[in-house]
């Protein structure tokens, strides 16, 4: 448990970095472009990423996790497991780079926007991109090596934040889809000296040629459902945005709402560094069938969620408004309301996310494709009977419902699997606490920057009050103070 919360802190605080830098992008890149182009780069980076599902994190999740399994125990496997990884993602990049390629003209004549066509064959070249960066990604979370993943993440952080920036300024939609191109590749080279240099240090097994072959079904087999539960999910998160595009045909109003995705995700980015070490984390855990270490990763990961979450959704809802403003300027601001409605939806959805991966880390990587195709199909639904009536509220509503049905469901897995549960005091001291948050927000100084100073001062009053209540203790903490203590 201590390596899982000293993990947590290394990545989460890269995390911040990585996602703080793709925040002043698009910051920088919707003022630069507008709301109009910033509909339009949002469809393509959205689009490009939920193409990249397919390729960048099935198979090297599956290799993550066998990894996990035996780099303590049979480190000659390695290179096995390694070599069988990259010709499988070899095979399916090119053939999914490919198609995208060739399906371009088909997609954008789909969103009825012409236009879209090269900005689309130019993104393609994205996919070989995150891919190469990904695998080594994938590749050194099978190792544990989680301080060497925090290193690369903040490097990526500074390089794509650089170039996406000054492309952008210099060529407009085109030189920022550019520069999600460059950024990745100048990631693998500096992943490809520290495998060189670091893996082999401490695992001189991999130098050996003649490392035993591992077998690319057992990779595929765990890869499929995990790689569709990825698809599906990128798909929730911006199948809206696309109906939006399709159902209203105005690129004001997508900037609008791809402006309300971005800020409304900013749950879902604190937590993805727990989801990177509960999957090869509980991997370890239930291939040694140490099933009482393995409750408590997953309570340890709930009781995170329970604490965190509810604060930062609900002061990302009352305070939609100036986030967006603070982002974006005055041009977003008619965003405001989908944006309150937004925050809700994704904080059931992160839920939903979290707790997917410790799923999968028990080998259960259907159960999550399952329920993420059930809401799928609900999104697409809703979205399409809400969008026309209430327009990019609608989406927002409709988004929100689906999610809600999603966590749920999730939940209640999670609960007959694990057999873990939350105390319902923790749950009840929370929700008052946010409703609390609420209320106190509406007499507080909310102006495009006081909101900041208003909404830390409420944040750490939510502690103070569960604190005070008795719900929070020394293990939830513990984190905060080793960080502190290291930077002594």
């Amino acid at each position: 448990m201590k390596s899982f919360s000293r993990a947590l802190v290394w990545l989460t605080v890269s995390e911040i970095i990585f996602n703080a830098s793709g925040y002043v992008i698009h910051s920088v890149v919707g003022r630069l472009l507008g709301p109009s182009d910033y509909g339009r780069y949002g469809l393509i980076v959205n689009l490009t990423t939920t193409v990249i599902i397919l390729i960048g994190n099935g198979v090297p999740t599956a290799m993550s996790k066998y990894m996990s399994e035996i780099f303590e125990t049979h480190p000659d496997r390695i290179l096995g497991i390694k070599r069988k990884t990259i010709f499988l993602q070899t095979t399916i990049m090119a053939a999914v780079t490919l198609a995208f390629f060739l399906l371009s003209p088909l997609i954008a004549a789909a969103l009825g926007d012409a236009t879209l066509t090269p900005l689309f064959q130019l993104s393609s070249l994205i996919i070989p991109s995150f891919a190469a960066a990904s695998f080594y990604f994938s590749y050194f979370t099978g190792l544990h090596f989680f301080r060497l993943q925090a290193a690369l993440k903040t490097t990526r952080s500074v390089t794509r934040m650089t170039f996406i920036i000054l492309l952008a300024w210099f060529f407009g939609v085109r030189g920022a889809v550019a520069g999600y191109i460059v950024s990745p590749l100048l990631v693998f080279g500096v992943a490809l000296v520290c495998d060189a240099l670091i893996t082999k240090k401490y695992f001189p097994e991999v130098k050996n040629t003649d490392s035993p072959d591992f077998p690319a079904k057992k990779l595929f087999d765990y890869a499929w459902p995990l790689t569709l539960f990825m698809l599906f999910y990128q798909m929730i998160t911006s199948l809206d945005l696309f109906l939006v595009k399709a159902l209203l045909g105005d690129d004001h109003l997508t900037g609008l709402y791809n402006a309300v995705i971005t800020v409304g995700n900013i749950p879902y980015y604190l937590f993805y560094a727990l989801t990177i070490i509960l999957l090869p984390a509980i991997s370890k855990t239930s291939a040694n069938r140490d099933e009482a270490e393995t409750s408590k990763l997953v309570n340890k990961a709930l009781r995170l969620l329970a604490l965190i979450l509810f604060p930062a959704v609900t002061l990302l809802s009352v305070y939609a408004g100036p986030f967006i403003s603070l982002f974006y300027g005055s041009a977003y601001a008619e965003a405001t309301a989908s944006m309150s409605v937004f925050a809700v939806g994704n904080g059931f959805l992160t839920v939903f996310y979290v707790l997917a991966f410790a799923i999968s880390g028990a080998g259960l990587v259907k159960i999550p494709m399952y329920v993420s195709g059930v809401g799928l199909v609900a999104s697409a639904a809703l979205n399409a009977l809400l969008i026309p009536i209430y327009g990019i509220v609608g989406s927002a509503i409709a988004t929100t419902i689906v999610t809600f049905i999603l966590m749920v469901g999730i939940l209640v897995f999670t609960d007959r699997h694990f057999r873990v549960r939350i105390p319902l005091k923790l749950w009840i001291v929370s929700f008052l606490s946010s409703a609390a948050l609420v209320a106190i927000s509406r007499v507080t100084p909310s102006g495009a920057y006081t909101f900041i100073g208003s909404g830390a001062a409420l944040f750490f009053l939510h502690f103070g009050l569960l604190r005070l209540f008795g719900v929070i203790d020394a293990d939830d903490i513990a984190p905060l103070r080793r960080l502190i203590a290291s930077r002594k």
